[in-house]
């Protein structure tokens, strides 16, 4: 369902398939496995791009799997598994000691879109893919570190509500416009080369990835908390 490729310092990370890259107790296991293998091999000089292949950089919870128990309690049940199995891989990339990037060339819907936000950027597409909170709609509240994610990771209040309390499906120029990603481009293509360039710029400073790390922890503590993530000085001056 993922692979891991190394190129020079950088993780490319890639969601394979066609399919809509749902999140499910498999998946989330591939990811736990790989993200460690990356903080194994993680050197000063080192990030990660996530990736995926086809339409959909991810559709969010695999509510198929959940609705597949037969029952309204089995489902219940599902859908809860997968919200707490899931929390450890954004305490996971909030701990990863390096930059990390979500490269979106397709769509990134309710915990998919959350997988993104856990990155330190997203860059998307221009030209096709939204962002797009699904739970409104469909009549599903919000975990507790779903909403960490959006209070710390979003600044723009108004831009939190319309995709919180409207369900609305933001492209990319709009998202950039906000502050909700980074930056967006024309094309796949485009996307990933994109993704590379800055990985490869941020890589540049070699910075110490514990250190690293805090930092990034520091800066979003309540979803670090939420997470079960301390956060710890580490006074080592680069020498």
């Amino acid at each position: 369902m993922c692979t891991l490729e190394k190129r020079g310092n950088l993780f490319i990370l890639t969601l394979t398939g066609d399919d809509q890259h749902r999140i499910n107790p498999k998946l989330i296991g591939d990811l736990l496995s790989l993200l460690s293998q990356v903080k194994a091999q993680a050197t000063r000089g080192s990030a990660l791009i996530t990736q995926a292949q086809g339409k959909f950089f991810s559709n969010g919870f695999d509510l198929d799997w959940a609705q597949a128990a037969g029952s309204e309690q089995g489902a219940s049940e599902r859908l809860l598994h997968m919200v707490e199995s899931f929390k450890p891989v954004v305490a996971a990339l909030l701990s990863l000691p390096m930059p990390t990037i979500a490269s979106l060339t397709g769509h990134a819907a309710a915990c998919g879109f959350v997988f993104a936000l856990s990155h330190d950027y997203i860059i998307m597409r221009r030209d096709r893919g939204v962002l797009y909170m699904s739970e409104v709609d469909i009549g599903l509240t919000m975990p507790d570190y779903f909403n960490a994610v959006f209070r710390e990771k979003i600044g723009d209040a108004s831009a939190r509500r319309d995709l919180l309390l409207r369900g609305l499906k933001m492209k990319g120029d709009e998202a950039v416009k906000r502050g909700v990603v980074e930056a967006a481009y024309e094309g796949e293509g485009e996307v990933r080369a994109a993704s590379v360039r800055m990985a490869e710029e941020l890589g540049k400073r070699k910075w110490q990835g514990e250190v690293y790390a805090e930092i990034r922890k520091g800066l979003f503590p309540q979803l670090s908390a939420v997470v079960g993530l301390s956060h710890k000085t580490i006074a080592t001056p680069k020498l």
